[in-house]
């Protein structure tokens, strides 16, 4: 893990082909999930899922087969059987390529489940696979709590989310002064940490232009993030996200009381629905194999 984060280039990727309606899932087919990582491979190398199965089942080969270094495997609702499993049989499968999984996403923020019953989960699943890293994904400010707290030292490494543009500056702000929010956000969590710290979502949607949102912005803010947070073997940050996802505007949010049709989140990607490159994936320069 610490060498992924100091080495490799991190994106959070659900595929393309993936469509949540009303709770109902299309599911991805291989081709088009080899299609998304021969896109993104040529600039990034490492990957962080939020489903293990959907059709994400396949990712873990064809990001081997695609050399990717690394991957972090999300299980979305890590009480059901089938997805945690599958999840613990690609790291049993590709130990060299999975370097940790995330119980849940955001699972406290939305109030899907306790921080007791999470914090069993967890001791739980490591009972089942020592060997593999495991986390779970919040946003920054819910480790204030003290109930939430107490999971910390369940914890492999910490996976936060700290998104700049739901703060009530950010639309006025300069890029320099998102990004230094992010930089001070890991300052503040780092005594709190018992592994290293990765970033998995932060960013700027690239429309409405209305809401302040655009691809300048976008790259602007990632350009002054590589310069404020360059990774360390302690500390890094992933780019959110890889692909734009139109059914996102529609689908239920994780924050309570948010119900309704969100544009925004349909554009937080570095590549567009078609895969075509924005600017702050242009900027970005090729890495090697």
């Amino acid at each position: 893990m610490r060498s992924a984060l100091a080495h490799a280039r991190f994106i959070a990727y659900e595929p393309t082909a993936l469509r949540v309606t009303d709770g109902r899932f299309t599911e991805a087919d291989p081709v088009s999930i080899r299609a998304d990582l021969q896109t993104l491979r040529s600039h990034f190398d490492a990957l962080i899922t939020y489903d293990a199965i959907h059709g994400a089942e396949q990712i873990p080969a064809i990001a081997a087969q695609l050399q990717f270094r690394a991957l972090i495997i999300g299980v979305w609702d890590p009480g059901a059987p089938a997805q945690l499993a599958a999840a613990l049989d690609a790291a049993r499968r590709f130990p060299q390529l999975v370097v940790g999984i995330s119980l849940g996403n955001e699972m406290l923020f939305a109030h899907r489940i306790d921080p007791g019953a999470l914090r069993d989960l967890i001791v739980q699943t490591r009972a089942q696979a020592p060997g593999v890293p495991l986390s779970t994904t919040e946003p920054f400010h819910i480790y204030d709590a003290a109930s939430a707290r107490a999971l910390l030292p369940q914890l492999d490494f910490l996976l936060l989310n700290v998104h700049p543009v739901f703060q009530p500056w950010f639309r006025d702000a300069p890029d320099r002064d998102a990004a230094q929010f992010v930089v001070n956000v890991l300052a503040g969590r780092a005594p709190l940490a018992c592994g290293p710290v990765l970033v998995k979502e932060t960013g700027v949607p690239t429309a409405p232009p209305g809401e302040g949102f655009s691809e300048a912005r976008q790259a602007g803010f990632y350009r002054e993030l590589r310069r404020l947070l360059p990774p360390t073997p302690a500390q890094a940050f992933a780019y959110f996200a890889a692909f734009d996802a139109p059914w996102r505007a529609y689908d239920a949010t994780g924050v309570p009381g948010t119900a309704g049709v969100h544009p925004e989140e349909a554009h937080w990607g570095l590549y567009d629905a078609e895969r075509r490159p924005k600017a702050a994936a242009r900027e970005l320069p090729p890495l090697g194999r």
